[in-house]
């Protein structure tokens, strides 16, 4: 099995080695991997900073990165400091287009929210109200902003569509992010509707929904493989598998029983995801039908930080504890756990590898940059010493540079 593994991502790396842009959450595939060479493992506010740009509002999305462009989403109005919320009637979310190689905002798309939200404070103040990262196809920009709906925009910033997908809220906040097959933009709606919804990309009709998404608040995961592809999402107690042009459910498997943040990833067709609390880690082969048994389980997870696969073992982070384990894919196998120092504080960014490095991006205390592995070693403890704002999103990668953003700034940092 660890041979398969391990000859299956040359061919893996090879695609991805090949694929320049970031088109969704967590890169190509949904994957949070990179073949950028070359990547900086250290910076400050005064190194190895290409440019940053100022933000008109907070947010916990990624950025996304196609060709030339990027694009980020934000919140302004309401909810931006504890101190002073404003009113409600003046929440608006952003959708931004700027230019990768000078950091120059090109557009900004406002759009006010459906009302009401959920009342900023508790659970939702610490990611805010567009913490959703957009995809792209390079000809649209798809958006989700929970009850306002999912929104596609032309590359010149142009609404083409919206559609409503639920209109329930949660006072844990919406999250997920929209995934793109074929001629479908599908997204998570658990908070919304409790329902998995396939729209059409170039009008926004539904296609087809899913019912029984409980209590998810992650990013399905799309995988082509041998057996066709399949959309993966891990739920209450479950991990599901659906055919993504029908939305017919093809297998199902014990999975995390608890709320899961946490999305999935996978390689060679094992599934792996993590949770918080009982029974928090397990792998799933894909590509069966009904019932199917994990593969292995362990008793480690996190509540919000999702894995992330390199070189034949998994990558994580505990969101409250600071530490970061280290697993064997093949077997599940517990290979360290370590506790960052100095302290990160929570971690709700998901981590990142390229270049034999993961990356760990803390809400408050920067990004540290360890070597990929079977042994613990940091690399560098990265901080922007004169911006104190939060940061929620993973990187983005693209031609040796990273995509960061923070409640304040959007950064790219790089050596050229």
């Amino acid at each position: 099995m660890l041979h398969r593994f391990l000859c299956c991502w040359v061919g893996v790396a090879a695609l991805l080695g090949a694929a320049a842009n970031w088109p969704q959450f967590r890169g190509p595939g949904g994957l949070g991997v990179s073949e950028e060479q070359g990547l900086p493992a250290e910076w400050s506010s005064s190194q190895n900073i290409v440019w940053k740009t100022p933000l008109p509002g907070p947010g916990g999305s990624s950025p996304i990165v196609w060709g030339d462009r990027v694009y980020v989403t934000c919140y302004s109005g309401y909810g931006v400091s504890m101190e002073q919320p404003g009113e409600m009637s003046n929440l608006v979310r952003h959708l931004l287009a700027i230019d990768r190689r000078s950091g120059e905002v090109l557009w900004d798309r406002a759009v006010p929210a459906a009302l009401p939200e959920q009342p900023f404070g508790g659970f939702q103040a610490l990611h805010g109200y567009a913490s959703s990262t957009p995809a792209t196809d390079g000809e649209r920009i798809y958006v989700f902003f929970g009850r306002t709906g999912v929104l596609a925009f032309d590359t010149q910033g142009q609404e083409l569509w919206r559609t409503e997908v639920g209109t329930r809220t949660h006072n844990w906040g919406s999250a997920t992010s929209p995934v793109l097959h074929g001629d479908l933009v599908i997204v998570n709606a658990s908070v919304e509707s409790g329902s998995l919804v396939a729209l059409h990309r170039q009008d926004g009709r539904v296609v087809w929904r899913g019912g029984e998404i409980r209590a998810a608040w992650n990013t399905p995961l799309l995988l082509e493989g041998g057996a066709g592809p399949e959309l993966v999402v891990s739920v209450q107690g479950r991990l599901l598998g659906f055919d993504p042009a029908a939305g017919q459910q093809l297998w199902q498997a014990a999975g995390i029983q608890d709320y899961v943040c946490p999305s999935v990833v996978a390689f060679d067709g094992a599934v792996f995801a993590i949770g918080g609390r009982n029974k928090p880690g397990l792998a799933v082969q894909s590509g069966g039908r009904g019932e199917v048994s994990a593969l292995w389980t362990i008793d480690k997870g996190s509540n919000v930080s999702s894995p992330v696969y390199y070189k034949g073992h998994l990558y994580w982070a505990h969101e409250g504890q600071g530490i970061v384990y280290c697993v064997d894919a093949a077997s599940g196998t517990l290979v360290y756990e370590q506790r960052l120092n100095p302290g990160p504080g929570r971690i709700y960014a998901s981590a990142v590898a390229a270049d034999d490095k993961i990356y760990y991006v803390s809400r408050e205390n920067g990004t540290y940059v360890v070597a990929a592995g079977p042994s613990y070693r940091l690399l560098a403890h990265n901080r922007l010493e004169d911006d104190p704002s939060t940061c929620n999103g993973s990187p983005a990668i693209c031609e040796g540079q990273i995509l960061l953003r923070s409640n304040q700034y959007l950064y790219c940092i790089g050596t050229r």
